[in-house]
């Protein structure tokens, strides 16, 4: 097999329909939206209207809430960390953070750092830095004799736009 004679399997890669280009096209003139009128312009915010009566989606009671200051934690059970220590996919001689956690594959996401569970049980000595633990799995590690150091996480664009504030600041006060 050559580079210059790979292709694709016939059918794998469809054309885009160019319509509005003439009558021998088969979608010419009209380029199938029929006749005149509001659905052939573009536009169209018909969805959802229904004739001046109030639509469905405004007649339906709203619920719920997105907190925009809601915290994006990476959650980590103590049972985990105990079957990676297992497996020898995460050390437990020295501090294991969140780029630890992240680069075992059990911190996934969590721009605010790692928050430690305690579902499971955990029978290795661990040191861990994380952004958060909950009371029941702080008592945990520390009883089978590790310890648990809590870290306030800024993320990257929180900190980008706090350097920006403080050289407008600077700007304004200078």
């Amino acid at each position: 097999m050559k580079l210059n004679e790979i292709t694709d399997n016939k059918g794998a890669r469809k054309d885009r329909v160019r319509v509005g280009r003439g009558i021998g096209s088969g979608l010419g003139k009209t380029a199938g939206r029929g006749q005149k009128g509001q659905k052939s312009r573009e536009g169209v915010s018909i969805k959802g209207f229904e004739g001046g009566q109030m639509p469905l989606h405004m007649r339906l009671p709203k619920r719920g809430f997105n907190n925009p200051f809601a915290k994006d934690y990476a959650e980590v059970n103590l049972g985990q960390l105990q079957k990676l220590i297992e497996a020898g996919t995460l050390a437990t001689d020295g501090v294991v953070d969140h780029a630890a956690l992240k680069a075992a594959g059990v911190a996934r996401g969590g721009k605010h750092g790692v928050r430690l569970l305690a579902k499971g049980a955990i029978s290795s000595k661990l040191s861990l830095r994380v952004a958060g633990a909950s009371a029941a799995a702080r008592a945990a590690i520390e009883a089978a004799g590790g310890s648990v150091e809590v870290i306030e996480v800024v993320p990257a664009a929180e900190k980008a736009a706090a350097k920006k504030n403080s050289k407008r600041d600077a700007k304004k006060a200078g």
